[in-house]
């Protein structure tokens, strides 16, 4: 497999418009992906926004390990960042996050005469959630979302129900991926477009990494009696009993392909994180 290209125009814009409009802003919340925690934070991002006060918020919880968020935002915790996990899409950990922001404020504030309600700036790779989280902090339909990257278009300015402002920005990738794993943990996870890799292959690397890592989640999901060590075996096996089978009985690996990694991100086959702090 080559090394994966995803650089569009706009990603260069975004990445302009985060430096023009950092010195505005107080804080900044970078939304990661719980269950690729490292995969999903840009270096780029790492780099533009250093210096500045961060929460890393490890978003989709639901669909991620429990044991491993922990970890995960004990991780964070000692490089000097605020951390914690929510979701989003049902507004778990919101509360929790507005009394951590309320807290920042209160501090920042503290020996001025003039109080300021506090600038939030959210970045974070294409659909990893910064929509749905604004529209959760805003109590509106203020930002657009979609379960396909690349649905913000531009920056956008909101204001909370408290008086915080909010910049959102468009979900920003880096030029290229040198390691293939991160392109991967990506692609499985839908940060890049499924037309990038093929999901026959895409299929087949995701049951690679179960069966060596999550084997009871895939058999159980797929009711299957044991696991070969050959992915590709268990990749047929998995088109046998769901009958994924064309004429000839030739197996069909690209609806296989696709039907493993939808449930996978729709929280079918388990609570699943694709990393480790320790890696």
């Amino acid at each position: 497999m080559e090394n994966i290209n995803w650089y569009p125009g706009h990603m260069k814009k975004t990445r302009e418009l985060i430096q023009e409009n950092l010195k505005m802003v107080d804080i900044v919340i970078e939304v990661v992906d719980a269950r690729i925690p490292k995969s999903s934070r840009n270096p780029i991002i790492d780099e533009l926004v250093k210096g500045k006060d961060r929460i890393v918020l490890l978003n989709k919880k639901d669909l991620s390990d429990s044991a491993k968020n922990e970890k995960w935002s004990q991780f964070f915790k000692s490089k000097g960042h605020r951390a914690m996990s929510c979701n989003s899409m049902t507004g778990e950990g919101m509360k929790e996050l507005l009394l951590m922001l309320t807290s920042i404020e209160k501090e920042k504030n503290k020996d001025k005469v003039r109080k300021r309600n506090l600038r939030i700036m959210i970045v974070g790779v294409p659909n990893v959630g910064k929509s749905s989280l604004i529209n959760r902090l805003t109590g509106r339909k203020a930002a657009q979302t979609g379960d396909r990257p690349g649905v913000t278009k531009g920056k956008q300015w909101l204001t909370l129900s408290n008086g915080m402002q909010l910049l959102d920005t468009p979900g920003i990738l880096w030029p290229k991926f040198e390691d293939i794993k991160v392109g991967l943990n990506l692609a499985f996870c839908g940060s890049i477009r499924d037309e990038i890799l093929s999901i026959d292959e895409l299929g087949l690397k995701f049951i690679e990494y179960m069966t060596d890592n999550y084997p009871d989640n895939l058999m159980e999901r797929y009711k299957l009696d044991e696991l070969d060590e050959n992915p590709l075996e268990n990749m047929e096996s998995i088109a046998r009993k769901r009958g994924f089978i064309m004429s000839g009985k030739r197996i069909d690996y690209d609806r296989t392909g696709k039907t493993v990694i939808d449930e996978f991100r729709s929280g079918k086959i388990g609570h699943i994180t694709l990393e480790d702090p320790g890696e």
